[in-house]
């Protein structure tokens, strides 16, 4: 029952990939001037994460809902 499936047509094979461009230096400016960039990044950020009290599951400390009040 060959005649019901169709022919199979094989992709052609993958190009070859372009060489990779060459890292830039450690010593270049613009180097310098984005690891600054990205460490005053990551400094404001830190001053936002101490601000967050509470996991990625929410609060898990358990509630005091039986505390006496000053109205009865």
């Amino acid at each position: 029952m060959g005649f019901l499936k169709p022919k199979v047509v094989m992709p052609p094979p993958p190009t070859a990939p372009e060489p990779m461009p060459e890292a830039p230096d450690v010593s270049d400016e613009d180097v310098k001037a984005a690891a600054e960039e990205e460490a005053r990044r990551l400094r404001k950020k830190k001053g936002r994460t101490s601000t967050i009290l509470t996991g990625m599951m929410g609060d898990d400390s358990e509630a005091t809902l039986n505390r006496k009040s000053l109205l009865g």
